[in-house]
């Protein structure tokens, strides 16, 4: 068998080239097959205990990697050969030719020995996140053709296909056809594509990926469609990364631990909400200086049988970020988490509402994140996940794909007290309230976070803030990348956003970011930000709309002003909305005062890649 070596970027073994997707390398169209196919002794495994206390037990695995060219016997992944038909682009004849015909795949026409070049259509199952190759002979031999009026059912010159362009059957897809030219049989590509086209022609899903072997038993019950190769909904990979961090505890749970801890406390979890209960609750509420609400909240908890808090990747890390803000100025310590705190206090340059809105800044100068891929969907947002590690043992721990980096950021913090009196506004509630309905409307958007207030403020003022350090901090928009804290339901309300870039390859930063984290730099930057986007190149029509991106998932947003690389974005570009920032014909904006008063008396300054 011809063996193809092609280097790849550590990265794009987890995306976008990872477990599941479709690469064209060469010529040749690939697959990536699921883990258990990868030779562990070959792969380093990574530790981060936080991701895989989320993710269930499990192996966070890296692929081999290697220093200079490839060789023949550097070890690295198998990528699987898919689809399995092509046609010669010289004499246009179809094959199918797999490595298990001969002990070997040829990549030129046996007849004319032209180059043969992959089917630009393959089969995608609907909701079961399947795929495979469109039986070509089947599909050309059956359906009706004006030149045909029966099915040809007898046909058996499996080699006689090709691939015909021809200009007199009309333009498009119409002017494509699969053609038998033993028994004359045609079909044109338009016949194809229609989204139950498959289904009467009976073809159905083999209920498997193109690496697995054939599987025993029902086939799977989704229709099939046809789709093209490098159509992006045929790869809609799943991710979940951590920052590794020293996971403190939440201010609600060391709360929760001390009062458990009181010596009176099991006479209130005894007394079930009694009045006994309440006056033992204020004693143990004076001595630990909380409110008697907070004692009997706790032992309704205990008294209901749950003693712990789901915490949520974000909860762990919002809490190791207050903790290094509680010391402002340098940070002295080592390891691979490392914050220098900041306040923002008003002065001349400054302006007020700055000030009040923003309650600290940290500049990460170092920090390290895994990067995990949990499996993909095929075709559908709704689609059935497929796990990264299908592999037949059921009872070993799933291996999952994984890359460590290391990288450098900025956090900002919001006033809490602030950030509460604004989305209390009915009229803010009003308009947040028009993307949660649509987010709870669609089944695939629910996997996303809610979008109360303080989310899509924070998550758009992230937004404008990449944007405008891609020209100050001499990475591009990206390389950069956005944590959104920002939930209002838990016990520990979050209100925080941390932009930071991180490279697979390098062992540390280029400092282009964090120098930025200073407040005599931050502050100016974020005026600037704000200034951009207070201006639209398709204003009036973005400003004054709220129906914007996949599933109108977005108000006041587009590539003119909000918008960044989905690869930057935790949710795909979706829950943006520039007037929650900046204010609007009816609704108070987060930041609405910001840029009068730097107009009245401050200068928008903006950094560029050249300045210090």
């Amino acid at each position: 068998m011809e063996r193809i070596k092609h280097d790849l970027r550590l990265s794009e073994t987890v995306t976008p080239f990872g477990v599941g997707a479709i690469v064209d390398i060469r010529g040749a169209s690939l697959i990536a097959p699921d883990t258990s196919w990868w030779d562990k002794k070959y792969a380093s495994e990574i530790h981060c205990d936080r991701l895989t206390d989320r993710l269930g037990p499990s192996v966070l695995m890296e692929a081999p990697t290697h220093a200079g060219r490839a060789a023949k016997e550097t070890k690295g992944l198998l990528y699987w050969r898919f689809p399995e038909w092509r046609f010669c682009e010289r004499c246009t004849r179809l094959s199918r030719t797999t490595g298990k015909d001969k002990g070997k795949w040829v990549n030129v026409c046996a007849g004319c020995k032209g180059a043969l070049v992959p089917m630009r259509y393959v089969a995608v199952c609907e909701r079961g996140s399947h795929i495979q190759d469109v039986p070509w002979f089947q599909w050309a031999h059956r359906g009706h053709d004006s030149g045909v009026t029966e099915t040809v059912r007898h046909c058996r010159a499996y080699k006689d296909l090709k691939f015909v362009r021809s200009s007199s059957h009309g333009e498009g897809l119409k002017s494509l056809r699969v053609t038998c030219v033993a028994c004359e049989r045609s079909r044109p590509l338009s016949d194809l594509v229609g989204s139950e086209s498959l289904k009467r022609d009976g073809i159905r899903c083999q209920n498997r990926q193109p690496w697995e072997d054939e599987k025993v038993g029902d086939p799977c019950e989704h229709n099939l469609v046809a789709v093209q190769r490098g159509a992006t909904s045929n790869y809609i990979a799943e991710h979940i990364s951590a920052l590794d961090i020293p996971e403190e505890q939440p201010n609600s749970v060391t709360k929760a631990d001390k009062i458990r801890g009181h010596m009176f406390f099991e006479k209130v979890v005894a007394d079930n909400r009694g009045p006994q209960a309440e006056m033992v609750a204020g004693w143990i509420a004076s001595e630990l200086d909380i409110t008697a609400e907070e004692v009997l909240a706790v032992a309704s908890d205990d008294d209901d049988g749950d003693d712990s808090v789901l915490l949520d990747l974000k909860d762990g890390e919002w809490a190791a970020f207050l903790k290094k803000l509680e010391k402002p100025g340098r940070d002295t310590s080592e390891g691979d988490f490392v914050v220098d705190g900041w306040r923002i206090d008003s002065d001349a340059t400054t302006p007020q509402p700055i000030a009040e809105a923003v309650s600290g800044v940290g500049q990460v100068r170092r920090v390290r994140e895994v990067r995990a891929l949990k499996g993909f969907r095929r075709h559908n947002p709704d689609a059935a996940l497929i796990s990264a590690d299908v592999g037949p043992d059921a009872r070993r721990r799933p291996v999952y794909p994984a890359i460590e980096v290391f990288g450098e950021g900025i956090f900002l913090r919001f006033d809490e007290n602030r950030l509460t009196d604004w989305e209390n506004l009915p009229a803010v509630q009003a308009r947040s309230r028009l993307l949660v309905e649509r987010r709870n409307a669609i089944p695939w958007a629910q996997r996303l976070d809610v979008p109360e207030p303080r989310f899509i403020a924070l998550h758009t003022i992230a937004h404008l803030l990449i944007r405008r350090l891609a020209f100050a901090s001499g990475y591009s928009s990206a390389a950069l990348q956005e944590r959104i804290y920002a939930n209002s339901d838990r016990p520990d309300k979050t209100a925080a956003i941390l932009i930071y870039t991180a490279a697979g390859d390098a062992q540390g930063t280029l400092g282009g970011l964090v120098r930025l984290g200073k407040p005599d730099k931050l502050v100016p930057l974020l005026i600037a930000a704000l200034d951009d986007a207070d201006y639209c190149s398709n204003d009036p029509v973005c400003i004054e709309s709220d129906r914007h991106g996949t599933g109108s998932l977005n108000l006041s947003a587009c590539h003119g002003c909000s918008l960044v690389s989905e690869r930057s974005c935790e949710t795909s570009n979706r829950l943006l909305d520039r007037q929650l920032v900046l204010g609007g014909h009816d609704v108070k904006g987060l930041l609405e005062d910001v840029l009068d008063e730097a107009r009245s008396g401050i200068r928008i300054e903006s950094y560029g890649p050249g300045s210090s």
